[in-house]
């Protein structure tokens, strides 16, 4: 009698392993963003250690859509979802951020009181820990300047999505958004170029764009060995 119950225990047990999903065997750092006031709303950057990512947006509610209010000369920004490519340097550093908060099983919302910045939730997967928190304001300088530094990752892989739509459709507009760019680059609201090293590239061979834009795309360019 004994043997059947601990034989069955252990099927049950088998079961429950196998229905556990494994874990991945390239550890991840996974961010997610929403706030309903920005554009866009709702998405997720995942990286690896070697840098090589993926970045995807959720699709807008369709009983609430954001229009593009920046320009109305260019089309809304469509959804992205699309791989990514950030420095070795900047992911080593996420990483270790990561280890040393206990693969993010820690607490991260503040108490203090302030403005709404949107919900973000840290996560880590891999074969060494998992963990995730999620927090508007993080209590921890080090958790809040990796998820800072993050979402600046996001403005410029966005931004860069912005561009390819001022090179199809309002070449001219190209001039204030690489200003803009670069101006987010200086004040460190943006950060790793060259996540959009292709489209920057694109900029400078193509004989239909301002020389003052292929300029300010190359000096992007001349950034990416420093990140």
């Amino acid at each position: 009698m004994r043997t059947a119950l601990l034989a069955s225990a252990l099927a049950v047990c088998s079961l429950r392993m196998c229905a556990q999903a494994p874990l991945p065997a390239d550890p991840e750092i996974r961010i997610e963003f929403e706030h309903p006031g920005e554009l866009p709303a709702h998405w997720t950057l995942i990286i690896h250690p070697d840098g090589s990512g993926h970045f995807h947006t959720v699709p807008e509610d369709p009983a609430h859509p954001r229009q593009n209010d920046e320009d109305q000369r260019i089309p809304d920004l469509p959804d992205i979802d699309r791989d990514v490519q950030l420095s070795a340097r900047y992911a080593r550093r996420a990483f270790e951020t990561a280890r040393r908060h206990k693969y993010f099983n820690e607490e991260c919302e503040s108490r203090q009181k302030v403005a709404f910045t949107g919900w973000k939730k840290l996560s880590y997967q891999g074969q060494d820990g998992s963990g995730s928190c999620r927090f508007s304001f993080a209590s921890d300088k080090e958790i809040r300047a990796l998820s800072d530094s993050l979402r600046s990752v996001v403005e410029t892989i966005v931004s860069g999505e912005r561009i390819k739509l001022f090179l199809q459709y309002d070449r001219l507009g190209l001039d204030k958004e690489m200003e803009s760019l670069w101006s987010d680059l200086e004040e460190s609201r943006a950060a790793q170029i060259g996540s959009i090293r292709e489209i920057l590239d694109r900029l400078c061979d193509d004989p239909r764009v301002l020389e003052r834009v292929k300029k300010r795309a190359r000096m992007m360019l001349a950034r990416i060995d420093d990140e």
